[in-house]
């Protein structure tokens, strides 16, 4: 157990320091995120207020955006380390760590989105100052709906990194990603309702009755409770399997030794 709880101490610890000393890199990319959101909430601030996702107010914007943001970060963490640590020869040295290479990765994605959860923090009080809008941060509502949401881009991000395994370089299809979950994140239930198995759709839903019109978690319908925790584990147990599927042919044709 207590080799388990070193390498978790390593995880969070190396990606402290790499934010730390690539620290220029972690703010320009807060800015960046903030100037995006900017342009986007006075863009639909200056044609009504017209909402962007499922007919939402601006304050929904703000919501949606921050479940956008965490779910970039989510989903690109495994595939992108898998990338550079493919790039830099050490790929395969983790796969021979005596705790095991799964393990170094769920140690990685955990660490990440509990860093992430402080990026977004920082980005959503700058956020509501900036616009002046006002949330519910009911915060034992808020943090069960959103780690259960992005569970589904994880699985996601699992599949994108066992494809990184064989293929190397993904970045071209990677990037569509991030245009997808906008997509997922801007369906309506009442529309679609069969989006509600979409990853992202139905926690998005979920969030921004909390966070915008102030209901409680167990004052939401248990039948959307249910989608949405189904949604999320269903899309991480399929993503879990393409990645073990894709690292299997990837030792099986030497791929995790050379780039």
């Amino acid at each position: 157990m207590q080799r388990y709880l070193i390498a978790m101490r390593a995880m969070v610890v190396r990606n402290l320091i790499n934010m730390r000393r690539y620290a220029f890199n972690t703010i320009s990319g807060l800015v960046t995120m903030y100037i995006v959101f900017m342009l986007l909430f006075l863009g639909v601030r200056g044609i009504g207020g017209a909402a962007i996702a499922g007919g939402t107010t601006l304050e929904g914007l703000i919501v949606s955006y921050l479940l956008w943001v965490l779910s970039i970060s989510a989903y690109s963490d495994l595939a992108w380390d898998l990338n550079q640590e493919a790039q830099v020869g050490t790929l395969e040295q983790l796969y021979i760590s005596p705790i095991g290479f799964n393990w170094l990765n769920a140690f990685n994605l955990i660490s990440g989105l509990l860093l992430s959860f402080v990026f977004a923090g920082v980005l959503l009080t700058v956020m509501i100052l900036s616009t002046g809008k006002t949330l519910n941060l009911d915060l034992a509502s808020i943090l069960p709906l959103l780690i259960t949401a992005v569970l589904s881009v994880y699985g996601i991000g699992f599949a994108m990194g066992g494809l990184a395994l064989i293929f190397k370089r993904i970045q071209a299809f990677f990037q569509i990603f991030q245009f997808v979950f906008v997509a997922f994140l801007a369906l309506p239930l009442d529309s679609f309702p069969w989006a509600q198995f979409l990853p992202l759709t139905m926690g998005g839903h979920l969030l921004r009755q909390v966070m915008v019109h102030g209901v409680r978690l167990w004052e939401l319908p248990p039948s959307s409770l249910a989608v949405l925790a189904f949604v999320g584990i269903g899309y991480l147990v399929l993503g879990l399997i393409i990645f073990e599927w894709s690292a299997r042919i990837a030792k099986r044709k030497g791929l995790l030794g050379h780039y």
